[in-house]
This record gives structure tokens, sequence and C-alpha cells, in this order.
């Protein structure tokens, strides 16, 4: 036979995706013999052409087309905000640029983000390449490295920023961009050749800032998450002409709603107002109109969703939408006209609704209120605007919020009292000092008008047989339900197993232990049993509120989940054009599933620079003494937060005395072997601050307090588990009897005195 040219040869893989390997492109084409050199031969010209990529030692994929089924490795996000990334071979990425689109199917976990491999179903649509995961397969650390950049006899190196990261990089002078002693660096890995020896070479791709710097904190976290801070121009754009979308609105510039907020907040999405009536109250609650603004589709909107969420650092705010917005045209501003979206709510004297519809209007705020000026004025100390408006306004509020408190009373949520602290900057930056949050009756107040909006929008959605995406907390699992009752059977409590979890239960606990010896130990144990919030388009209910339905409404500025249940509202409800489209109400499941992942990456954002600007705040009280609570427990040692500062340290397991230290994961306590001595969480312990990584955000302790005695009824049950000091395996009981052995992993004299001689 003549053997086919080129183009054959390429037709041939284009039609046989998955034929790869020279083997099955020659099988395929029935080559054989000799002819197989002059098949080699032609793929290697394909490659030079770039037709073909090589993906492994003796394998090939077209250039402009990736295989039908293939591992993804996912690499970036693009300026529209969707996840890039390319199939992979055993050579590496190959091929063109394929956009994430979802997963295959149910989503069964997290969705990929840069640096996760996975196995996707990938088709063409519109001239782009599209991937739907089946599975994650691989979740990769970044290649690069934030951290410090430093100077020493031998060159430079930067360490991470990350507790979670090992590796350094060493950094030669051609390779630094311009960097200094204690700047704050990314770098990524210089390619070194197939063999290398010693410390890794990396190079400088930017320079974020210096460790002096006051916001270092969170220039890290906004870094190391690929949070987004730069407002690309065409979403500046737009937010600087915005224009709300036409709709009819309903005039409520008449009713002096007002809002009620942080001090220092700069947005203001939400208002109140309510009135008596003659059997009941009437309550308004007025939510910024951001869907007006941001619609479908818009640059605007394609950044809001990229966002997922604005992001609060202690010393500044990553925000969802543009300045010009979130701030100004969007936000409720004192004495001027805005868009709004309102529900109008009717309560009987008893707190339970009667009815609600939702208004799509005009407003103008009669005040801009701190919690602490409307909690002055209803305790009897008026001033300024809140003391004009303590009689047609304030007290019609603490009058409806009385009412509510009867029904929420009632239902029961879960009451977890934690405390929040707040880190304080002076004008420079520095930390001036960390305060305690106070928590106001005006906190509730708000809180509980924003809960009975959330419902009343999930309600008229479900009653729309609308789409939506609801706010969901699902009952804690029977194994944390169950690990939860054998903790209480340590310190003598009950709990029955078997029944539905309820939270009048978790809270006539609570009342019960209030103030006592165990009170914070079984408090941070109930925390620990719940369940995490997120969004989806399934109801699961929420069990932190005790509530059947409950979506997001009521903060459209700051969460795109709020926008999505807006325009939901818009669409099923008439009241305008720029509505939920049928296309985005296809792909709420996705949506969802992202935003879920944004507020997590936010939230981890938060908290690592948090624990950093802790750490700097201590930097200098090294050797200090501080009383503390035991807030986790583990085989490697105690973590404890230090009172009145929130900061969380670490003791190790070997420097708390020289006993020998067993975790007791029932107790979730650290016990002495022999005198049953224990460490337990929720103890109040004395420590001294040992270490400070302000880079890291970690602090050192050192145990001061003697450990308690052991509890009765456990110290036999610990002495007949230590019997003979026989460290246990981990994951069973300690062995006993001869052991056995696989016949496979003997060496082979052994086997030869295993076997079995004649029969007699």
């Amino acid at each position: 036979m003549t053997f086919p040219d080129k183009q054959t040869v390429l037709d041939y893989i284009r039609d046989n995706p998955t034929a790869t390997t020279k083997q099955a492109i020659a099988k395929g084409l029935r080559v054989k013999g000799e002819e197989r050199n002059v098949l080699r031969a032609i793929l290697k010209e394909l490659e030079a052409d770039g037709a073909l990529e090589r993906t492994g030692k003796r394998a090939w994929a077209q250039a402009d087309r990736p295989p039908p089924t293939g591992i993804v490795e996912f690499t970036r996000i693009d300026k529209n905000g969707d996840l890039i990334g390319k199939s992979v071979g055993d050579n590496g990425p190959f091929g063109p640029d394929i956009t994430y689109a979802g997963p295959s199917g149910k989503p069964k976990g997290k969705a990929p983000a840069v640096g996760d491999r996975a196995l996707c179903k990938i088709n063409e649509h519109d001239g782009e390449w599209r991937a739907r995961a089946i599975t994650i397969i691989e979740k990769r650390l970044s290649d690069r490295l934030i951290g410090l950049y430093s100077t020493g006899p031998r060159g430079g190196k930067v360490s991470p920023s990350s507790r979670k990261e090992r590796r350094e990089f060493v950094i030669q002078e051609a390779d630094t961009l311009g960097a200094k002693d204690g700047d704050l660096v990314i770098a990524e890995p210089k390619p070194q050749g197939r063999r290398h020896y010693g410390p890794e070479l990396g190079e400088i791709t930017e320079i974020i800032g210096h460790i002096s710097d006051p916001r270092s904190a969170s220039l890290l976290a906004i870094h190391a998450h690929d949070i987004p801070t730069e407002f690309p121009q065409a979403v500046l754009d737009q937010a600087g002409d915005a224009v709300p979308a036409p709709s009819e609105r309903e005039d409520l510039t008449q009713i002096p709603l007002i809002t009620i907020d942080p001090h220092d907040a700069r947005d203001h999405d939400d208002a109140v107002y309510a009135e008596k009536l003659d059997d009941g109250w009437r309550v308004i609650v007025a939510i910024a109109d951001v869907a007006a603004y941001v619609t479908e589709g818009s640059p605007l909107d394609k950044e809001a969703y990229k966002r997922g969420n604005s992001t609060y650092f202690p010393d500044r705010v990553v925000p969802m939408l543009p300045f010009e917005l979130s701030a100004d045209e969007c936000s409720l501003r004192e004495d001027e006209p805005r868009c709004t979206l309102a529900v109008e709510m009717i309560f009987g004297t008893d707190g339970h609704k009667r009815s609600h519809r939702f208004i799509r209007g005009m407003m103008k705020s009669a005040a801009k209120l701190s919690y602490e000026e409307a909690q002055a004025a209803i305790d009897g100390k008026p001033g300024g605007k809140a003391g004009e408006l303590l009689e047609p306004v304030l007290k019609p509020l603490w009058g409806a919020y009385g009412a509510l408190c009867k029904a929420r009373d009632k239902r029961a949520p879960l009451d977890l009292d934690l405390p929040e602290r707040r880190i304080k900057f002076d004008d420079k930056g520095e930390i001036e000092g960390i305060v305690t949050k106070e928590r106001l009756e005006a906190h509730r107040l708000i809180e509980e008008f924003m809960i009975q909006a959330n419902v009343a929008a999930a309600e008229t959605l479900e009653r729309q047989k609308s789409p939506l995406i609801y706010r969901v907390h699902d009952t804690p699992t029977d194994a944390k339900i169950a690990a939860f009752a054998e903790f209480l059977q340590t310190i003598e409590l009950k709990w029955t197993i078997g029944e539905r979890p309820q939270t009048h239960k978790f809270n006539k606990l609570i009342g019960e232990l209030k103030d006592g010896e165990y009170d914070q130990m079984v408090t941070q144990m109930i925390l620990r049993t719940q369940a995490q919030a997120i969004y989806s388009e399934e109801n699961l209910g929420h069990f932190g509120l005790n509530l059947v339905r409950y979506a997001h409404f009521t903060s459209p500025i700051r969460r795109y989940a709020d926008l999505i249940v807006h325009r939901a509202l818009i669409s099923s409800l008439k009241l305008g054009p720029d509505g939920l489209s049928k296309e985005a109400a296809s792909q709420l499941e996705q949506t969802a599933q992202h935003i879920s992942d944004t507020e997590r990456r936010s939230m981890a954002a938060e908290r690592e620079a948090t624990d950093r600007y802790l750490a700097i705040f201590l930097k200098d009280r090294v050797d200090a003494e501080f009383d503390g609570r035991i807030t986790g427990v583990t085989g490697s040692g105690l973590f404890v937060q230090l009172a009145g500062i929130g900061a969380d340290g670490f003791i190790p397991i070997s420097s708390i005395s020289k006993d020998y230290w067993v975790l007791d994961t029932a107790a979730m306590a650290l016990y002495a072997r022999g005198s049953g001595e224990t460490y337990s969480l929720g103890q109040i312990v004395r420590v001294k601050l040992k270490e400070v990584t302000p880079l890291k955000g970690g602090l050192l302790l050192e145990m001061l307090s003697e450990p308690m005695p052991a509890p009765e009824g456990r110290a036999e049950q610990r002495r007949a588990m230590d019997i003979g000091n026989v460290p246990r395996r981990k994951g069973g009981p300690p062995r006993s009897g001869k052991p056995k052995f696989n016949k496979k992993t003997l060496p082979k004299h052994k086997r030869k005195s295993k076997a079995k001689g004649p029969k007699r």
C-alpha cells in the first residue's frame, strides 16, 4: 500500500480524538512494518507545523482541538470572571483555552478553582471550548509563593507567608525585580532543568508592599486568595454613567424610612419603618434597588458575579460594586431620592405575619442613625436626629420589634451569644487596640426585621413558582450529634440520640449551663456540631434560624445572592423588564455553588488578615502573661484564645509538661496517663506568650496553669485504657496476641518454613 499523506493522518486524528498514541494511530490506519517509520516522521512534521501537540513520549493531540473527555488544568480567571484552563497530557498543558461551564450533572462538591485539575467533558459552543467537570481529581497548591523577601550572605530568599506552605525560594540577583529587604512579594519557580540539587530557585514577579506597611496584613490575604481589587475600565465607565432601568415606581418618599447602621458605614442598603395598627403593626423594609443599575449580562454584572460578595478586612473593604454605586447611587443616603425594592409586612400583636407585598418604589431616607444613637434615644438619652425621630419613628420600630420578639421566642432560633471583636486603627493605620463589640437591642431589631424580609422573599418566589437561590443551613449530621452526645456523657449530661435535632433543645442546654463551669465548653461543642450555611437551589431549610424557607434579599450592594433574588422578584411579580432571564435561571445551581465558594474565600482571607493584625499587635509583648480559654484540643497540642484580645495561640503537647498526654476525643480533652489530670475544651487557663510570627499570624504559647483533676467516673476508665502503658495504634485498640503475617510480604526463607510437610 502507499502510505497516506499528512492530511490523511491529520483527518484520522481529528475523526478519532481518542486515538492519541502512535500505536493507536498506526492500528487505525493499518500501518505495519517499515511504514511505521514513515508515520513517525509524518507525526513529527505535523508537530513542527503546529498542527499537533505532543502530550506524552509517544502521544499527540490536535493543537486546536482538545479531546472530548480528558484532564483539564485550570490556570487563571479571565477579564470576564470565567475560569480558564487547558487539557493536560504527560508533557503538561496543550491545546486551546477551555472555559469552565459548570459541573457535568449534579454538583458533587466544590467547584474547581485556579490550580485545580479535573476530569471534564469538553465540547465546542459558538467557537468557544467549554468544560464540564465530572470530578476534581487533584487539588494543587499554586506554584507561586507569596511571602517576605530577605537578603543574607548567600543572596536573597522568599519565605512563605502561609502557615501551610513549607517551600522557600532562593532568588538570584537577576531575578529580584528590584525587591528590597523586607518587601512582600510574589515569586514563581524558575525552570532549572531535569536534574536539580540544592534549594529551589525562584524569580520575583510582583512586589505587593513592605512588611512595615500597617496595611500589609490584608494585602497578603488579598493576593493569597486572588481577591480582585481593581475594577476593569468598562465596569467603571458603566458605574459612572449609572442610570436605573425604567419601571413604574410607587412613591414612598413621604414615609419616614430610616437607616440604622454601624457609625462608620459607607453604604446603606436597607431602611426600616413601622407604624401601630389597631390590631398589630405595619412594617416596611426598603432595600436598595441594585438590580435597576446592575443589569444582567452587563460588565457590572459580570464583575459582581466574579467577586460574589464584598470582603471586609479590619482595615479596608474590597467591594462587590464600584464606589460610585455601592456608596452613592445605590446607597440609601439621607434626604436623597433613591430607587428601592421594598416589602410591606403586616404583623399581629403576637408577632406572627398576616400578609406581605413587594413594592418597587422611590424613597427618601429621613435619617442616617448609628446603632448607638438609636439605642441611646430609646434608653432615654436622645440627641440630634434620633431625638427628633424618637416619638414618630423609633418608638413604633421598637414596639413592632417587641411583637416580633414574641414570635421569635416561640420559634426558638439557635441562641449562641458569641463575642465579636474589632481591631481599632489610628489615623496612621497603626493598631490602636482591640475592642469587644457591644450587642445592643438596636442590632437585634434590625436583624429580626431583615430576617422577616428574607422569609417574605422566599415565600413569594415559591408562591410564584419562580427559581431562586435559598440560603440554607442544614441540620447537624447524625455523626456530629452522636459525638456531641458522647461528649455530654463525659460531663454527666444526657442527650437523646435518634431524635431529630431541634434548636430549642440546644437553647435549653445553654440556658441550664449559663455562667457555670461547662458553659463555654458546651457552647463550643454546639458550634462544632453545626453545618456551614451555603447557597443552594434546593431548599434544605435554615436550622440555625429554625425556618422552613429562607433567602437573602436585604444586602444586594454586598452580596450577589441578594441580586439574584431581586431579579427573580422583579420578573415573577412583573415589576419591570430587568428581571431574571430564563438562561440565568437555568444556571442557578452553578451560580449558588460559585457564590458559596467566593463567600468561603472571603471568610478565609478575612480570618488570615485578622490573625496577622493580632500578631502584629502582640509582637512587642513576648513573655507577657494572659488569661485564655482552650478553644481546640488535638493530638499535637492545645489552641488557646487570649481573653479580651481574641487572638488564638498554640501550645505544643511536648511543651505542656513531662507527663505523657493522651487525646480523649469523646471528652475533647488531653489527659495525663496515670494521674488522669486534664486540660479540656472551654477550660480557662493562664498562658505566657513565647513567640510571635506576624508574617504568618502565628502565636506560640506556654502553659502556666495546672491541669484539672480527672473527672469522676472518667479516671477509672482512662486507667483501664492505659493498662500496661502500651501506646495505642492509630485508629484502634492496643495490639494483643500473636501478630498475623501476610504470606506475600514474608521473606522467601520464612515462606518455606511455613510450608506444610507430607501428610501422615
